[in-house]
């Protein structure tokens, strides 16, 4: 099983991110796939999300700023991110939509942080 995010960083408010994300094809081939998010002392919440189709649908804190898509061909899925603000900050994962489960509980591959600063 593989869940390999990449391409954070520190950029300061008002920049651009462009996070990637390889995803086994078992996973991706039978998924929508989504982005999350988690802030320190905060739960994990889906940010944006993309089925098998191309449709998507995005949280309302993200929405203008934040572009999902996937490359069906290359088991990836992206998340651009520009107009970025200080409460972007947070370790970003990708995972199906719902995320999948292995023994029971959610499977999380690595993440990548990303910060903004003021």
């Amino acid at each position: 099983v593989q869940l390999q995010a990449s391409g954070g960083g520190w950029v300061q408010a008002g920049g651009s991110l462009r996070l990637s994300c390889v995803a086994s094809g078992s996973i991706f081939s039978m998924n929508g796939m989504g982005w999350y998010r988690q802030a320190p002392g905060k739960q994990r919440n889906l940010v944006a999300s993309i089925t098998r189709a191309g449709n998507t649908r995005y949280a309302e804190s993200v929405k203008g700023r934040f572009t999902i898509s996937r490359d069906n061909a290359k088991n990836t899925v992206a998340l651009q991110m520009n107009n970025l603000k200080p409460e972007d900050t947070a370790v970003y994962f990708c995972n199906a939509d719902p995320p999948i489960r292995l023994e029971g509980n959610d499977y999380w591959g690595q993440g990548t942080q990303v910060t903004v600063s003021s």
